[in-house]
């Protein structure tokens, strides 16, 4: 999985968390620990998907637009890492004699797939509000 889809539910969930505040990239990359370029990147494509909206000059930044509750992290994942599950490079080749050489690398997709699938499913039944929900228990523990 890549590091894109963390940054972008750690971004909505921050923004959820101040949900009456605009937050520039310096604040997000802060928050995330990470460079305000990489979030600037993450944030665009969150944009171009209806997520976060943004303003430019003082004061400016971004801000969540939908409703921390209806976002779930099967949406996030589908939008930054969909396929990231499944290797490059499989071992095997379709054009050895071996039978297990020969079939490994449709059998490892086939594998993969579904297992991106149950992890899709999984994502589905959290929303970034249960993410900071999470986050606000731990505040009292």
């Amino acid at each position: 999985m890549n590091s894109e889809f963390t940054i972008a539910v750690h971004s909505l969930v921050y923004l959820a968390y101040i949900p009456d505040r605009m937050a520039s990239s310096e604040a997000i990359a802060e928050n995330v620990s990470t460079n305000p370029a990489r979030i600037r990147k993450v944030m665009s494509c969150l944009r171009k998907a209806g997520y976060v909206d943004t303003r430019e000059g003082a004061g400016g930044g971004y801000r969540l637009t939908l409703n921390p509750a209806v976002v779930t992290l099967s949406d996030v994942y589908r939008l930054m890492a969909h396929g990231s599950l499944i290797p490059n490079w499989c071992s095997g080749n379709p054009e050895m004699d071996c039978v297990v050489g020969s079939n490994m690398q449709e059998v490892m997709h086939e594998i993969f797939c579904k297992a991106e699938k149950q992890l899709e499913a999984y994502f589905g039944s959290i929303t970034i509000a249960d993410v900071l929900g999470q986050i606000h228990s731990c505040e009292e523990c």
